[in-house]
């Protein structure tokens, strides 16, 4: 089912003027029926008056008011009408019912849904909250969905913890409204799916031999490494997937990632060690590059003539000051070299 437009003119003044006058009449009509009854024995005037005034107040239900950025969805004894989109003052058939399904659900940024002014607090008890919902109209604008961490096993078994922030509005208020069952829950399941099955196809930080791309060649692709990639990933499979909705997601972020407490002290030592291994790389290949640098210098210079064992002894010494945790200290020979 897709979204009818109705075209209906913003006509609802008039009618409302014009039912109040009437409904003005009828009470005046009332009044002096009643006084010609007694005089002339001729109910009429009675009669038609209150039967106005007992049914005059029935299109007034058919008065709507839409203000920017909403939309009323119409089913008449169960057919779809059509949606309201443009701002006005409308009138339509008193008939006509307001359906939206997700009215009283509300999508909070913390991770709550929030149902008939009921919500589940940290301690697990029910908090009473005004849920400051805009009744059967549907809101177009942009709204922005937090389904707080979930823990999820990356694609080398670490459990790692990830939060998204999905903005997304509704395009299409027919599907919304009749292809799902609650828009707004629905969009948070499929939030939370889609999440989990992009998180199991990379690793927290870059791993050798691992294909994140599915084309069968190891790259560098991780969840630290590639947060624009994977939020990118993580949004076209949202979109896939509330397609059927009437929705669209214009943006995912990912706005929290890190392992889980289980194990984020045992990455942490992890990634130290990797670190000093890297440091002690880069400062041995400086110490070997200075060394030989050494050693050609005084070879050009002739500035001492040594022999391979003593060669081997200074280079010794010297790797030994460069790539000491401490300062050296010297210990000066006041003999023979030999």
């Amino acid at each position: 089912m897709t979204e009818k437009k109705l075209t209906t003119k913003s006509n609802g003044m008039p009618v409302l003027l014009i039912d109040l006058l009437v409904l003005l009449a009828a009470v005046a009509g009332t009044i002096s029926g009643a006084f010609l009854w007694d005089e002339t024995d001729n109910p009429a005037l009675f009669v038609v008056s209150l039967a106005v005034l007992l049914v005059g107040w029935i299109p007034l239900l058919g008065l709507k008011v839409i203000r920017p950025q909403e939309a009323l969805v119409l089913t008449l004894f169960g057919n779809y009408e059509g949606t309201l989109r443009d701002t006005g003052f409308y009138w339509v058939n008193p008939f006509c019912t307001a359906i939206n399904p997700a009215a009283d659900t509300s999508l909070g940024q913390s991770s709550d849904v929030k149902k008939h002014g009921v919500k589940v607090g940290e301690d697990g008890v029910n908090v009473s909250v005004d849920t400051g919902g805009m009744g059967k109209k549907l809101s177009l604008k942009v709204m922005t969905l937090s389904n707080g961490r979930q823990k999820i096993n990356d694609c080398l078994g670490n459990p790692v913890e990830i939060s998204i922030a999905v903005t997304w509005r509704i395009v299409d208020t027919a599907k919304a409204v009749f292809n799902v069952d609650n828009y707004k829950e629905y969009l948070s399941l499929q939030c939370d799916s889609a999440l989990r099955n992009i998180v199991r196809v990379y690793p927290y930080d870059i791993a050798p031999n691992v294909d994140t791309t599915g084309d069968g060649v190891a790259d560098d692709g991780s969840l630290r490494g590639s947060s624009e990639v994977v939020a990118g990933r993580i949004r076209d499979e949202i979109q896939q997937r509330v397609e059927e909705a009437g929705l669209e997601i214009l943006e995912a972020r990912i706005i929290y990632l890190a392992y889980a407490p289980e194990i984020a002290a045992v990455m942490l030592q992890r990634q130290q060690a990797s670190a000093v291994i890297d440091a002690r790389k880069m400062i041995v290949e400086g110490a070997v590059g200075m060394v030989e640098m050494a050693l050609e210098r005084l070879s050009e210079n002739h500035t001492v003539e040594l022999d391979e064992e003593r060669k081997a002894a200074m280079v010794s010494n010297l790797l030994v000051v460069l790539c000491g945790n401490r300062d050296a200290q010297p210990i000066v020979n006041s003999g023979s070299l030999y």
